[in-house]
């Protein structure tokens, strides 16, 4: 048996190149599929032309706009506000008899709700509305659904998330806690990322799906406990609802903004794995079926 010779510099795997190769295996494949989504771009053109049409779809959004992009706060307040008068006084006890805290977390959960749904329902007619460009340039197809999720992201980041910043400081005196709010945060962007990846591509093929995505929204806010504490949901159902990843990354948020303690390791880092297992998987999934859009478009 070899024994590598650390003395004239051998490296320990230069001997066994299984040990190597299984270690370089899942860094090309994930190189790879990122390639594809580029398109074979440099990635600095790549992001040059994905921010242009993040901006273009800002400026189209908003256009004529007074406050801009702060109406994205006015969904959340507005829902919060409307729970917290008809539910707020039954759930208070769930909330440390606090219909503040109840508002909070309702405020929390909608903010993030309301965020994943304006983007992947923005993302799914994105490659179809967009086909006669494609038809005319060579572009890379994720451009239109990934352009979407930097716009709403943006939007993400100057309002709804100095708000969460400013409460989390709040309840928590802590900047710890403020900082770690980019963990569950950014769970919640490559979910998003991911739902983006999948819908825009399965539109192409089922032009129905609008409209069951929908009803999927709905089934996601009804199953994610945003405005009902789960201790309320019946046991045999609640195995569902906490199996539900959106609920894993709205409890990470709210324990690190509302509980005032030091953030749970252990719930951020589920979050954020459930984050990149699903961003994985919508970008394997559009990569495989992104050569027969063309045909549809």
């Amino acid at each position: 048996m070899n024994t590598p010779d650390v003395t004239r510099g051998e490296h320990p795997t230069a001997c066994n190149p299984d040990v190597s190769m299984e270690t370089t295996l899942p860094v090309r494949a994930a190189s790879g599929i990122a390639r594809d989504i580029v398109g074979g771009l440099e990635l600095r053109r790549y992001v040059e032309i994905v921010q242009a049409l993040a901006a273009r779809n800002l400026k189209t959004r908003y256009r004529g706009s007074v406050l801009g992009i702060y109406w994205s706060l006015s969904n959340p307040l507005f829902m919060t506000a409307m729970y917290s008068a008809i539910f707020g006084s039954a759930f208070a006890k769930h909330y440390h008899n606090s219909i503040l805290t109840y508002a909070m977390s309702c405020f929390c959960g909608l903010a993030l709700l309301n965020f994943f749904s304006q983007a992947t329902s923005q993302a799914l007619p994105s490659i179809v509305a967009n086909g006669a460009l494609l038809n005319k340039l060579r572009l890379p197809i994720s451009v239109f659904p990934v352009a979407i999720l930097l716009a709403n992201v943006f939007q993400l980041c100057v309002g709804i998330l100095p708000v969460l910043a400013v409460v989390t400081l709040i309840t928590s005196h802590s900047l710890l806690n403020v900082i770690a709010l980019i963990v569950p945060i950014a769970s919640l962007v490559m979910t998003a990322i991911a739902f983006a990846f999948l819908t825009s591509a399965l539109y192409v093929f089922f032009r129905d799906l609008q409209y069951l995505y929908e009803l999927f929204m709905f089934v996601l806010f009804l199953t994610s406990p945003i405005f009902y504490p789960i201790e309320l949901v019946p046991p045999q159902v609640r195995r569902f609802v906490e199996f539900n990843p959106f609920a894993t990354m709205v409890s990470s948020v709210r324990d690190i903004a509302i509980s005032g303690g030091r953030p749970h390791v252990d719930l951020m880092a589920l979050s954020f794995v459930e984050g990149l297992v699903a961003l994985g998987v919508g970008m394997i999934f559009f990569v495989l079926v992104k050569n027969e859009f063309m045909d549809l478009l």
